[in-house]
């Protein structure tokens, strides 16, 4: 695997007959990643310098590697599935890359802080009855 700072991906793009080509810098491709994540309902982004995303450019098109924390009450198959055609659809509609394959890994589970009564709100009668 390629390292994503250094990698530059270019495609020739010729919409008039003009010539010459578009040059992508991977962080693009990433950036385009995030926004489709923050997009999604459910999930959380990892708390990291690259966001949980890994971009490889290959022949075949882009390999995606996604790590994201779910929320709990979500169906984590369903989370997935999101993620894989949100990302797909926005990189593809806005690049012209074609997005090959895109693996997705729930790292953690949020759950819900347990409800707990205040202890302001304890009468004088739930104390002395423990």
């Amino acid at each position: 695997m390629v390292a994503k700072e250094t990698v530059m991906a270019s495609i020739k793009y010729n919409p008039n007959g003009q010539k010459g080509k578009i040059t992508y810098n991977s962080d693009i491709v990433s950036g385009i990643a995030v926004l489709s994540l923050r997009e999604t309902e459910g999930i959380e982004l990892v708390p990291s310098k690259n966001h949980g995303i890994k971009i490889c450019f290959e022949k075949e098109g882009v390999f995606v590697d996604i790590s994201v924390i779910a929320y709990y009450g979500y169906k984590v198959p369903e989370l997935a599935f999101r993620i894989q055609q949100n990302i797909k659809q926005m990189v593809e509609s806005m690049t012209k890359y074609k997005i090959a394959k895109v693996d997705v890994h729930i790292t953690s589970v949020i759950f819900p802080a347990p409800k707990t009564q205040p202890i302001a709100e304890t009468s004088a009668e739930q104390v002395a009855n423990v």
